[in-house]
């Protein structure tokens, strides 16, 4: 299974802010939209990305005062892409051994969709089910 089969399936709006947007207005985006990390873009840029976790170490970092801050001072400026013929496998470990969530894809250098854990836990669940059904019909018809 590959990274386009989970855009395919979700869809490959990204939501994004600019970087000099206010963390309290990237903070909304992410409570109305129910998401937990947003990139930062600039002009069709990437810039960095804005996660939950950037923006409780700010917190406690800095205070209630970091809200009034511009994102490009809090998010996170390297970031890890992948692409849409990379493999959920391959992805899973890359997200594992750098301790992240999400990762933008990214192809001729347009990003193109983004994908979370969460995203890939859905389309395995899905994949282990419909092996199973395929045994049981499988079996059925023995």
């Amino acid at each position: 299974m590959t990274v386009r089969s989970i855009l395919d399936a979700k869809g490959h709006q990204v939501m994004s802010v600019a970087p000099g947007a206010t963390l309290s207005a990237a903070v909304k985006l992410l409570g109305e939209r129910r998401i937990g990390a947003v990139l930062v873009m600039d002009q069709g840029r990437m810039e960095g990305i804005l996660s939950e976790r950037d923006i409780v170490r700010v917190l406690s970092e800095r205070g209630a005062g970091a809200l009034d801050e511009p994102v490009s001072a809090v998010m996170t400026r390297k970031v890890v892409s992948c692409r849409e013929s990379d493999t959920v496998s391959a992805i899973m470990e890359m997200m594992t051994i750098g301790k992240f969530r999400h990762l933008p894809v990214v192809e001729d250098g347009k990003v193109v969709g983004l994908i979370s854990i969460g995203d890939i836990v859905k389309s395995r669940v899905q994949e282990y089910e419909r092996e199973q059904e395929a045994l049981r019909d499988y079996i059925k018809t023995a």
